[in-house]
């Protein structure tokens, strides 16, 4: 499925019709959620829609940002990237591809395609598919004494 890149400078029937294409109803709130997430490729966290959302004049709830998230990511639309049981991303990239998280900053970032190699993995239980592999190299800044193994 070819995904379809909205832009705020997109008309929001081209939400529309990603959302359709991804069998998604189209309510208002789920369009401008839309319009946020595919404004550029990023990363972001709930937080960061519900106040983006906000603060465009536009309301939703913190429920309704999850519910909404979590439906797109189970469509495909957009990745859950969990880094750890406190902090998940939703990226607007559903290509594979795997990414860095820093824990000084807490920025989630991209590892360009092609520049990690998975090989050698088990064989899996029986009566199960690979869905994806997710793989998170976790970094920290350089001039952070915590962590550093001596």
């Amino acid at each position: 499925m070819e995904t379809l890149e909205v832009t705020n400078d997109t008309p929001k029937y081209s939400a529309i019709e990603l959302l359709l294409e991804y069998s998604i109803t189209p309510t208002q709130q789920r369009v401008e959620i839309a319009n946020i997430l595919f404004a550029r490729p990023q990363h972001v966290s709930a937080e960061q829609v519900l106040s983006q959302l906000n603060s465009e004049q536009q309301k939703a709830s913190k429920a309704t940002i999850y519910n909404t998230l979590g439906l797109f990511a189970r469509k495909g639309l957009i990745r859950e990237i969990i880094v750890d049981p406190t902090k998940v991303f939703y990226d607007s990239n559903t290509s594979d591809h795997h990414h860095y998280y820093n824990v000084d900053t807490g920025m989630l970032s991209d590892i360009e395609d092609g520049h990690m190699l998975v090989t050698n993995l088990p064989a899996l239980p029986e009566g199960t598919v690979a869905e994806r592999v997710d793989i998170i190299y976790r970094v920290r800044n350089a001039d952070t004494d915590a962590g550093n193994i001596q």
